[in-house]
């Protein structure tokens, strides 16, 4: 069995020890130089945090292990096709690399379903189900400027 089969079957493990504990059915694993550092299973119902996806938690595991945001030498082997708020998370996170079994037709015909999020992704916030509004506020933007002008320091 190659490595990627053996990580996988890794994650398939927690997530099944998972669903044992009241948990979702999605797993995942992070590994880092040829080792596992990092692996959970869902628990947005059993935290109650809806942010609770086992590929976020093993990313935060892991940005906690190796003390950086840049988890791009490592590689996510998941159970199922990232969720968009997981996706974003990979991206964020720098994973360059990431392994999945199922996808997410898999999860949507057992109720998942990460397609209506998918489709509202593209379009002009004033098209999405979720209203949102945009206030602006010329102080808000003070951060943005404060941001600019610390990151000028750091990097001079």
């Amino acid at each position: 069995m190659n490595n990627d089969r053996k990580f996988l079957r890794e994650a398939v493990e927690i997530a099944i020890s998972g669903i044992k504990e009241g948990g979702g059915p999605f797993g995942a694993v992070i590994v880092y130089d040829g080792s596992i550092i990092a692996g959970s299973y869902n628990k947005v119902v059993l935290s109650g945090d809806p942010t609770a996806h086992a590929e976020i938690l093993v990313i935060r595991e892991a940005a906690g292990l190796l003390k950086t945001f840049d988890l791009g030498s490592c590689v996510l082997y998941t159970t199922c096709e990232p969720c968009p708020m997981c996706l974003g998370a990979i991206y964020w996170s720098g994973i360059g690399r990431v392994v999945y079994a199922s996808d997410r037709h898999d999860a949507e015909a057992v109720g998942f379903d990460d397609n209506r999020i998918y489709s509202e992704i593209p379009l002009d916030p004033s098209q999405r189900k979720v209203v949102f509004e945009r206030l602006h506020d010329p102080v808000a933007k003070t951060v943005f400027k404060l941001w600019d002008q610390y990151e000028n320091k750091i990097r001079y």
